[in-house]
């Protein structure tokens, strides 16, 4: 009898040992009251990688460059309780601990720290308050992180690993005003008023050579749009640190754009065009930009650039208040907003140079066709066979990652589109809010499965712009003549280049004729080329406007 009840008990604990194994190691990541003793609400993650030369949390750099992480929501997470990361906790780019092999590791815990914003449409959403880093959860001032431990882990055991956060990451050292670089940042009353919360823009401001000597003078402003950057426009620096002749000829491989230096000593020479360039800071609560247009889950960051940002600016710089002396130019994210806005507001802005755009044309979103297509992982090549849609391409074609990848990236980082990366900004500036609250997602992130209702929310609400340059064309067409200038490269990274063919097949054949300009890269030029320096490009927008100094004021309303 008795060796029977020993045989049912060595049962059991065989049973509980396989289904602790099965659940593989555990880590639990604690905030001790010493450091933050009210509750918190974020999203917690533990990263682990083989190296130490760089702290684990900072070896999150890309979705293609990236050690593995994995993260989980708390909400109201009281100090000394812990936030449990397990087998079953999503990760980037293996998906469970129970997939990273025995073996010793250096591991980090990190707390990305949200906020309550109140908005004015009536919905109260979680979101990481931007602390002028750029929504950068991993540097962001105010998180909370543990110290770097070595670690062995095995999928095997159930093991814990306790780590506590020890340290709350500091603030943004900001850069100083110099002679030639100005930085300023203001509350937004139209933001703040939408978010129920203080909302920041700001701006750095190059001044041309001899502004402060000549004082009657008046200029026009070039405005570069990007990400989140305190740094001047154009890379302007003064530091002088050389190209080595091998970085030089990488650098020309892939764009003719010179280094900062190089740009500061044509600058700052007696014979360049004299003109102020700008470039904006406009984070969100779901980017390190806002793609400087009016969004159902962003707000009115259109209104509030337009009408509060650049109207100071015009006040405190000696900047010329006519369309024609307002020229944009961008790259990426910013290429897509040097569209936008000059397409929203040709009677503000007098042209663009576009470069290497985000997707302008929603057939091409990047690859995926959001209208067509039923799903953005799988394309269906034939009836018997379908293939991962990639997502990121090195110039000879090799592929680095694929949309599903991408969104297991963005689903790690955050739900709700709390990402802070590429598809959730996407659906927070062209899309629907949901019935939560937070932007309804385009795609399931873990099946790829598109909503056509929210793809064509994306085109009735004008954020796909060929399509709105198309419907509008007979009375756009007329005031953009001669000033749309789109270039990029044939092999772009993330395939853009896609998207703007279908954009130069529109304008080519416009009538009105839109007098357009394309230039491509080739061959096999990625997502950043440009077929001039910066101080050629910035000749080529002062040319033109003096061509167009003495056309008449066009009167006319902002759109977005």
């Amino acid at each position: 009898m008795r060796s029977a009840t020993f045989a049912r008990l060595a049962a059991v604990a065989l049973t509980l040992a396989a289904r602790a194994a099965a659940q593989g190691p555990r880590v639990e990541i604690t905030v001790p009251a010493a450091l933050r003793a009210a509750p918190l609400t974020g999203r917690m993650y533990v990263f682990v990688t083989r190296h130490a030369d760089v702290e684990p949390r900072l070896q999150v750099r890309h979705e293609s460059d990236c050690t593995p992480f994995f993260g989980v929501d708390v909400a109201q997470l009281a100090a000394g309780t812990p936030g449990i990361i397990d087998g079953a906790t999503l990760g980037y780019p293996v998906s469970s601990l129970k997939d990273i092999p025995a073996g010793d590791y250096y591991v980090q815990g990190l707390l990305n720290v949200y906020a309550e914003f109140h908005r004015a449409d009536g919905h109260t959403l979680w979101l990481h308050d931007d602390q002028w880093e750029g929504q950068q959860f991993n540097k962001a001032p105010g998180n909370l992180v543990s110290e770097v431990r070595k670690v062995h882990f095995d999928p095997a055991r159930a093991d814990t690993i306790r780590l506590e956060l020890t340290r709350v990451l500091p603030p943004i050292e900001l850069p100083p005003n110099t002679k030639w670089v100005k930085h300023l940042k203001l509350q937004s009353k139209i933001l703040s008023d939408w978010w129920g919360h203080p909302m920041y823009l700001g701006a750095t401001v190059l001044l041309p050579r001899g502004y402060d000597a000549d004082t009657a003078r008046r200029y026009p402003t070039v405005y570069q749009q990007g990400h989140f950057n305190l740094n001047p426009p154009f890379g302007f620096t003064t530091d002088s640190t050389p190209e080595t002749p091998e970085q030089r000829k990488a650098r020309l491989e892939r764009t003719a754009r010179e280094p900062g230096f190089e740009f500061y000593k044509a600058w700052s020479a007696p014979g360049f065009p004299r003109m102020i360039a700008v470039t904006f800071q406009h984070p969100t609560p779901y980017f390190d930009d806002s793609y400087a247009v009016n969004s159902a889950n962003n707000g009115p960051y259109g209104d509030a650039i337009l009408q509060e940002l650049i109207p100071y600016l015009e006040g405190r710089f000696r900047m010329i208040r006519e369309p024609w002396a307002r020229v944009l130019t961008g790259g990426s994210t910013g290429g897509w907003e040097a569209l936008a806005l000059q397409v929203y507001h040709p009677d503000f802005f007098g042209g663009t140079w576009v470069l290497y755009p985000d997707p302008v044309d929603f057939r091409n979103y990047e690859i995926p066709d959001i209208y067509s297509d039923t799903n953005a992982f799988m394309h269906p090549v034939a009836e018997w066979i379908s293939f991962e849609v990639p997502a990121e391409v090195e110039v000879n074609g090799q592929v680095r990652i694929t949309v599903r990848m991408e969104s297991q990236f963005e689903a790690v980082l955050g739900s709700h589109a709390r990402s802070g990366e590429q598809f959730a900004i996407w659906e927070a500036t062209y899309g629907p809010v949901g019935p939560d609250g937070y932007p309804a997602e385009l795609w399931d992130l873990q099946t790829g499965t598109i909503r056509r209702d929210v793809a064509e929310y994306f085109k009735a609400h004008d954020y796909d712009l060929r399509d709105y340059l198309e419907r509008n064309w007979p009375t756009l067409g007329p005031k953009l003549k001669g000033q749309i200038h789109v270039f990029t490269g044939d092999m772009d990274t993330f395939y853009l280049n896609l998207a703007v063919s279908r954009l130069e097949e529109f304008l080519k054949r416009a009538r009105p004729a839109a007098d357009a300009e394309f230039g491509w890269g080739r061959p096999m030029k990625p997502h950043g080329w440009q077929p001039w320096t910066n101080a050629e490009l910035m000749r080529i927008m002062a040319a033109h406007v003096e061509r167009h100094r003495r056309e008449p004021h066009r009167a006319g309303t902002a759109r977005r």
